[in-house]
């Protein structure tokens, strides 16, 4: 299958386009004030190197998968439209209250040690244009206040009257009984239709999420309209010109579930953490190609550094009510934890702190950039660092194509730290490398013990194109590394293993087991009425998309917990019915043991009960994926593929030594290099220390140990 997969990145767009047998990987800059143009630039250059035109190459292509960041940088720059909320009467402040947590929600650790800052953030829709609608369901579905027409006609009139031109409807119980919520919008559309001029959306918080939690569910909603429109804009503008340029198929986007969807039919809310959760869905296929059980991905790109975990061969761990800049909502995202640390992390002084010197989260993007970069930065950056040591090639950096001015990035590393600070240069850069890697690895580490695990039971995929040059850094105590051909676009590769994925959720509460006694429920239908309206709304919506319904694969994965705890544990069914006890027993038994090695054996209460509080069923189409070469080994040898040498900075001798220079594509499988060394790729340079030794195995992977 012919296939293009483009992640944008904060610095970088990346590209890995597979076309026959050929595989061709592109980076360019991102273009952040027009993400179509980056989009464009990297497809064409994989069909220059390939030597097509793009109108010859992409009527050939079978898929587009894209991962991007717009949404989260759209709602950053708080450039979406102004919204009204429609709610019940007497919840008009649910999104204003929030939870408690939504004072420190989305701050950083040092924010959150200074209380007397901290205030709620300004909220996306204000007090004047949120009111409620005299109607009222209870927590049964059951109407017992009926929708007053009038009184929404009068409402939203006042709404657009305030300014509104997009409207979030979030009544009380209204993913149980959805009937008010759309006759809302239809009175909506009623009074502004579609050949209107004022024609306006209408998002219902029962349809993004359907699952209890009022809060998180009307933020969910919220975050899609506020986002829809410029998302909306910036994708269609992409699908335009593949259109023009003669590409047939659908677009897709990576979803935060861990699945791709169509991209007219992907909510925008379930794109945030895209590049991150694609990445980790790539290490959780080379793991399972290569034999590896468990594995910790760490991506440093340009602004940031993105940590996931491969577990007993599962990535099946979840945020169930993750904080998206802000806010709470109800979606459920694959559990990635990302910090503002890359090659365009700023270092600066705080003054504050005794000119203590800090590395991030700030970044100087792609645009100016690191100061090296020469096009206007004046902030020293990791990347500056980099080069005033002697790492990174200014002559090499990005294939050749963007020439590095070293002196530029030593002066501003000597101006701004350096003098202040009392210290030479080299020692300031050093430093500056230290603190970039020391915030990396508190990052693995936070991840790692916080879920139970020690480091040396996993093996770490080093990704992204900064991930190669810091990875002494923040490898901690993992002790082997592996560097891929593919590390600088890993988020792209990740995304071409993975498979067309929609999910589905609803909350409905069931008793499988009762306290005390122990009997196993007997209400089989209910559990299968539920499963079979959540599969018949994937179905649906697959043929929407052309797909074959039939050759989906359903996966149902089900909240549950014990009586008298407040916290689920998402477990995976062993079946889609319940037909009998031994049904019953076998889900029963399938959580008590998730449940006992997520936790303790010692926690397992079946005394209390086993309950079930949401169905989320994972509609599948498999895809074809690319598989890891196997090739013959050759001597350990390293000396064709050597460049030459080069003054390099090592902070164990805290001076400069002639290191010799490697081509990372000239290393054969069976060469091995021994530290102090350089290897350097088209796309990322690998910094191999004295302590450690780098070999190219038979898959043509790097290993680092």
């Amino acid at each position: 299958m012919n296939s293009i997969d483009i992640d944008v990145g904060g610095t970088f767009t990346d590209m890995v386009l597979s076309y026959g047998d050929q595989t061709i990987i592109r980076k360019v800059p991102t273009t952040p004030y027009d993400l179509s143009v980056c989009f464009s630039d990297v497809i064409r250059e994989g069909a220059e190197a390939l030597g097509l035109r793009m109108e010859t190459l992409l009527p050939e292509i079978d898929m587009i998968r894209y991962s991007t960041t717009i949404a989260l940088n759209r709602l950053l720059e708080r450039k979406g439209p102004r919204l009204g909320l429609i709610t019940t009467e007497g919840h008009e402040d649910t999104t204003l209250l929030g939870r408690g947590a939504q004072w420190i929600d989305g701050t950083r650790v040092q924010e959150r040690r200074n209380l007397s800052i901290q205030k709620k953030p300004d909220p996306l829709i204000p007090r004047e244009l949120i009111v409620g609608v005299k109607e009222r369901i209870d927590s049964g579905g059951r109407i017992i206040r009926p929708l007053n027409e009038d009184d929404v006609r009068e409402k939203v009139r006042y709404l657009v009257g305030k300014g509104a031109r997009a409207f979030v409807v979030s009544l009380l119980w209204g993913f149980l009984n959805p009937v008010h919520e759309k006759r809302v919008k239809e009175i909506i559309r009623s009074e502004y239709q579609e050949f209107h001029i004022g024609y306006m959306p209408v998002v219902l918080a029962g349809q993004v999420v359907g699952k209890l939690g009022e809060y998180e569910r009307s933020m969910a909603a919220i975050l899609d309209a506020y986002l829809q429109r410029s998302m909306q804009i910036e994708l269609s503008t992409c699908w335009d010109k593949l259109r023009d340029r003669g590409y047939k198929r659908s677009l897709s986007m990576i979803q935060s579930s861990g699945g791709i969807a169509e991209v007219f039919k992907t909510a925008a809310s379930r794109t945030f953490n895209s590049g991150p959760v694609s990445g980790l869905m790539g290490a959780h296929h080379v793991a399972k190609s290569l034999g590896f059980h468990n594995v910790i991905m760490a991506d440093m790109g340009g602004t940031s550094f993105d940590v996931g975990m491969v577990v007993k061969d599962s990535v099946r761990s979840y945020e169930f009510r993750p904080v998206i800049d802000r806010w709470m909502v109800g979606i459920t995202m694959i559990k990635t934890l990302s910090i503002g640390a890359g090659g365009g992390s700023i270092a600066r002084l705080n003054k504050l702190l005794h000119n203590r010197l800090e590395v991030g989260p700030r970044s100087a993007g792609s645009l100016p950039g690191p100061v090296c970069f020469n096009r206007g930065g004046t902030e020293p950056t990791v990347t500056d660092a980099d080069v005033a040591l002697g790492y990174i090639n200014p002559d090499f950096y990005y294939g050749g194509k963007l020439v590095l001015n070293k002196e530029k990035a030593v002066n501003a590393i000597r101006d701004k730290i350096a003098k202040p600070m009392g210290i030479e240069v080299e020692e300031a850069a050093a430093i500056i490398r230290k603190i970039v890697g020391g915030n990396m690895s508190s990052a693995i580490m936070k991840e790692v013990h916080l879920r139970g695990y020690s480091p040396e039971e996993f093996i770490l995929f080093v990704a992204g194109g900064a991930g190669a040059t810091h990875v002494e850094g923040f490898r901690s105590d993992v002790p082997k590394a592996v560097i891929f051909p593919f590390s600088p676009v890993f988020c792209a590769y990740g995304s071409s293993t993975m498979d067309i994925m929609h999910v589905y959720e609803l909350s409905r509460r069931l008793t499988l087991m009762e306290p005390v006694t122990r009997t196993l429920t007997q209400e089989y239908k209910a559990f299968n009425s539920a499963v079979e309206s959540l599969i018949e709304n994937a179905q649906r919506d697959l043929a929407g998309e052309g797909l074959d319904a039939a050759t989906a694969k359903f996966v149902l994965e089900l909240d549950m917990l014990y009586g008298g705890q407040f916290h689920v544990k998402r477990t995976l069914s062993p079946l889609l019915s319940l037909q009998n006890e031994n049904d019953v027993r076998a889900l029963c038994d399938a959580f008590d043991k998730e449940f006992s090695e997520a936790f303790s054996p010692f926690v397992v209460n079946p005394d209390g009960g086993v309950f079930v509080e949401s169905f989320v069923l994972k509609a599948i189409v498999p895809t074809k994926k690319a598989s890891l070469p196997k090739l013959p080994l050759e001597k350990s040898d390293p000396a064709a593929a050597q460049k030459g040498t080069r003054s390099v900075y090592w902070a164990d001798k805290k001076d400069y030594s002639t290191t010799r220079i490697y081509a990372f594509e000239k290393l054969r499988p069976g060469n091995m290099l021994e530290g102090p060394a350089v290897v350097e790729g088209e796309y990322t340079t690998l910094v191999v220390p004295s302590s450690l030794r780098f070999s190219i195995d038979e898959h043509g992977l790097g290993i680092l140990e």
